[in-house]
């Protein structure tokens, strides 16, 4: 089993920066971002591919948070910039055990290893 653990969360102020990282223990393949609100669904963030290192986004972020992953592939960072108060939310790292070469990043149902999560809050 492998295991991931986030880091980077914590309290800024509207328009400012964070960037979370999330290293794992072991071989992974699609690594992700999500994130849940409270009374919110989990929604997906951003994605890296390891087929062809492809980044899909959410549109309620592209421009703002940039995901990237180090040459060994064992650790994943989101860059998030210019935040907004609708960014609050606990986010989780995620990681596929699978080689995927197609399908939805976006897809939560395609990775098996998740972090516990990382708190971000965002004030006006």
């Amino acid at each position: 089993q492998v295991q991931l653990v986030e880091s980077g969360g914590g309290l800024v102020q509207a328009g400012a920066s964070l960037r979370l990282s999330c290293a794992a223990s072991g071989r992974t393949y699609d690594m992700g971002w999500f994130r849940q609100a409270p009374g919110k669904e989990r929604e997906f963030v951003a994605a890296i591919r390891w087929s062809d290192g492809s980044t899909p986004y959410a549109d309620v972020v592209k421009g703002r948070f940039t995901i990237s992953r180090d040459n060994a592939k064992s650790t994943v960072f989101l860059q998030m910039n210019s935040l907004k108060p609708e960014d609050t939310a606990v986010y989780y790292c995620a990681a596929s055990s699978t080689r995927y070469y197609g399908g939805a990043a976006s897809d939560a149902g395609r990775y098996d290893y998740w972090g516990q999560g990382t708190q971000v809050t965002v004030s006006s």
